[in-house]
């Protein structure tokens, strides 16, 4: 599968979601684990030893794995949830999207602001845009989405993608082709199937 202009392709192993029965590449999925206490944890970078439970990534896939307790018969048995698990799962995918956005500028192909962000885009070499959720519509509208082949990211607030910029807010921004940049916008999707207000791609 071609997804940008390096003929990257997609070779992402499928899981099964225990919510819905769905099978999915695990980039769109949230693999669990269940911590010593027995409680159920994210495993937000699929690193955690133990057995797994994957459940796609969005709110309702999630609560319905809870309500039906999925949990317990993945790990075959009981499974503790934690009150705030759904919480827990946004805050880390957050946190992971604006850690890899933060590298994407330290590597140099990321740029922030209204007139670097309009000129990277016309330019062809940057094809992802991000848009702050809490920017004004007017805003927002300066920029195209069309303009980025790769996508157009809203699920970041302007204040956390300006901690990747090491600013306040920043409304505008856009990376340049390449593997960083599709596991920037592979993990602000699933990001955004735990925020409500988002037009991510």
């Amino acid at each position: 599968m071609k997804r940008d202009g390096n003929n990257l392709t997609n070779r992402d192993p499928e899981r099964r979601c225990i919510a819905t029965g769905a099978t999915a590449p695990r980039k769109s999925m949230v693999r669990f684990v269940v911590d010593p206490a027995g409680f159920v944890v994210p495993d937000i970078a699929n690193k955690l030893p133990g057995r797994g439970a994957w459940v796609c990534a969005d709110g309702k896939s999630l609560e319905r794995a809870v309500a039906r307790n999925k949990f317990a018969r993945a790990f075959g048995g009981k499974a503790r949830i934690p009150a705030a698990l759904s919480n827990d799962v946004e805050e880390l995918l957050a946190r992971r999207v604006v850690e890899l956005l933060s590298m994407a500028r330290k590597a140099g192909i990321a740029v922030a602001g209204y007139e670097k962000v309009r000129a990277a885009l016309k330019s062809g070499n940057f094809q992802l845009l991000l848009q702050a959720s809490d920017g004004s519509p007017r805003q927002k509208s300066r920029i195209s989405c069309e303009l980025a082949p790769i996508g157009c990211i809203g699920c970041l607030s302007a204040s956390e993608i300006g901690i990747a910029f090491g600013r306040n807010r920043v409304i505008h921004a856009a990376l340049a082709a390449g593997r960083l940049t599709l596991r920037v916008a592979d993990e602000a999707r699933r990001l955004a199937g735990f925020r409500a207000e988002s037009n991510a791609a």
